[in-house]
């Protein structure tokens, strides 16, 4: 099952209109042997987050998330994995930061655990929790390494699970809360600010499927969710302008360009209706302010009442960028149904096709304006655990039509790879490595596959 999104349940996803152009940019060859070479201070990075990492999961005052409760549940995750330990990176934070170094990442996209800074979600601050995240970033500073810090990936604090958590309007208001708790603690740093990671992978698969936390199955729900969500960083937007730290700020998004899969008007009508679902649904509110029509009119009452006047003028308070996750397309037949067109990866929800992300960035500009753009995730897992020549190809060929389209005028800034190391991979738990460094789960070494390898050399030459 797909871990990002449920393009497969009920036809959910497709991006309309946006034209298979196979289209080429010629740029002149680079120093240093560089066919396509960034622009200067181009922010080659790499992504991880907190509890995917982390560990030390009931140490030094930390309070359990939603995912420590659901992992623990049985028949949760495959066979039992659960994020306790994870990569250690809790432990190991300075050798992590110096493989960061000495990789030559410019910016690093990390996410922090509400629940190790407010261990119950809100009320007084774990000291310890933050003093982690002010080490982190003053660390990535000292090696020139640009820290993106994400609020919000997934871990809600179990202490506002059970108070409704994001069901709960309040939890729009309590997320805010915290933001400004960790604005005031870090903005002197001069991050960037993420504030929610996917929030449709929470609504699709937490509240959906219910294959991620919380493990709900119920679709009116989780689109009451999504408003919260929305609501949330709309709100969290607003927190920083008050606190006056500076920073910029914005969402991480997994949008997906998905084509009709043939040339019937079915598929095209198929399309354009599934585009709401999957991409402009978040899209819209967040960069228009509001909700695209021929989605608002498929919802229930209950979720049209749980958007109540003002709120999308919030939600739509002004971002400065916006965070691109980005893992395949879909192409949905007249039937609503998905077909792969292209191969997939381990992750057999993933189909990988580089022109994607080419389309997908160029429409954003199209449709939404000039937003400066971060692409936030992207990557594949292998079952190549050193020599993962796969992901070099991979990696290679997204890299090549990010180029295209900064030539066809996308103002992208950066590019994080996901993911830097292996890592609890939600409710596959062990069994995908997607880090460009592998990681021993039981001494906890660190080794540098090929890919990272290859990687530190597209760094410093500053193109493929």
């Amino acid at each position: 099952m797909r871990r990002r999104s449920l393009l497969a349940l009920a036809g959910l996803g497709a991006l309309a209109g946006c034209a298979r152009t196979g289209a080429t940019v010629q740029p002149a060859a680079g120093p240093s042997g560089a066919s396509a070479t960034f622009p200067p201070g181009f922010g080659w990075g790499a992504s991880t987050s907190a509890y995917q990492i982390e560990g030390a999961a009931t140490e030094d005052g930390r309070g359990p998330s939603v995912w420590d409760v659901f992992s623990h549940e049985a028949g949760r995750t495959r066979n039992g994995d659960t994020g306790d330990v994870a990569a250690d990176h809790y432990h190991r934070l300075t050798g992590d930061l110096d493989l960061m170094r000495d990789l030559g990442l410019r910016s690093y996209r990390f996410s922090v655990s509400w629940s190790r800074v407010l261990p119950t979600g809100r009320g007084a601050v774990n000291q310890q929790g933050l003093d982690f995240y002010r080490r982190l970033v003053d660390g990535l500073r000292e090696r020139g390494i640009a820290p993106v810090v994400t609020l919000f990936h997934w871990d809600t604090p179990q202490a506002l699970q059970e108070l409704g958590g994001w069901e709960n309007r309040d939890c729009a208001q309590w997320f805010a809360d915290y933001a400004h708790t960790m604005y005031t603690a870090l903005g002197d740093a001069d991050p960037t600010w993420l504030t929610l990671n996917e929030p449709k992978t929470v609504v699709d698969v937490g509240y959906t499927a219910g294959i991620h936390a919380p493990g709900k199955r119920d679709r009116q729900l989780a689109n009451i969710v999504g408003h919260h969500l929305l609501l949330g960083h709309g709100l969290a937007v607003q927190a920083l302008r008050a606190a006056g730290t500076g920073g910029r700020i914005g969402a991480a998004l997994s949008l997906s360009p998905v084509y009709p899969a043939d040339e019937t008007d079915a598929a095209r009508s198929q399309a354009t209706a599934s585009d709401a679902e999957e991409n402009r649904r978040w899209l819209d509110p967040v960069l228009k302010g509001s909700y695209p029509q021929d989605w608002l009119a498929t919802q229930p009452a209950a979720v049209r009442t749980a958007m109540r006047d003002g709120d999308l003028a919030v939600i739509g308070t002004a971002s400065d960028l916006l965070g691109v996750n980005y893992y395949g397309p879909t192409h949905i037949t007249g039937t609503g149904s998905r077909v792969m067109k292209h191969p997939t990866s381990q992750a057999t929800w993933q189909e990988i096709d580089p022109n994607g992300l080419y389309d997908l960035l160029t429409r954003i500009k199209r449709d939404y304006g000039d937003v400066p753009l971060t692409i936030t995730e992207n990557g594949m897992p292998t079952t190549n655990a050193f020599d993962d020549q796969d992901r070099v190809t991979f990696l290679r060929e997204h890299f090549a039509a990010a180029h295209r389209a900064i030539a066809a005028g996308v103002k992208l800034e950066s590019y994080h790879v996901w993911s830097l190391m292996d890592n609890f991979e939600w409710a596959e738990g062990y069994t995908q490595r997607w880090g460009m460094v592998h990681v021993d789960y039981t001494t906890q070494q660190r080794t540098l596959k090929a890919s990272a390898r290859w990687y530190k050399e597209v760094i410093a030459r500053n193109g493929v």
